[in-house]
C-alpha cells in the first residue's frame, strides 16, 4: 500500500508519456502582474539610486522615469505571448 501523503500520491501530470514541465522540476506559470510590477519597481529603485548617489541631475528624470514603466510593458507582453497564441492545429 503506498503512503497517501508521499508528493508522488499527487502526480498532477496527464501520465508517465507527458513531457511538459511540472511543479516538481522547477517550472511554474508565471503571475504576469507580479512580474510587471516587479520590473516596474526595479527601475525604479535603480533611477532612484542614481538620482540620490548624483549620478543623474534632476532634469536626467524627465526622460529616465518613464523607462521603467516601457520595460514593464514589454516584459508583460513576452510573457503573455505564448497564452495570447494558442494552439496551433
Amino acid at each position: 500500500m503506498s503512503d497517501p501523503y508521499s508528493p508522488d500520491a499527487y502526480d498532477l501530470r496527464d501520465g508517465p508519456e507527458s513531457s511538459s514541465p511540472s511543479f516538481r522540476e522547477g517550472l511554474h506559470p508565471v503571475n504576469i502582474g507580479h512580474l510587471v510590477m516587479g520590473v516596474a519597481f526595479a527601475g525604479l529603485t535603480i533611477i532612484w539610486a542614481l538620482f540620490i548617489s548624483d549620478t543623474v541631475q534632476g532634469h536626467d528624470l524627465r526622460w529616465l522615469l518613464p523607462i521603467p514603466w516601457v520595460a514593464a510593458g514589454v516584459a508583460g507582453l513576452v510573457a503573455a505571448a505564448p497564452r495570447m497564441r494558442g494552439s496551433r492545429d
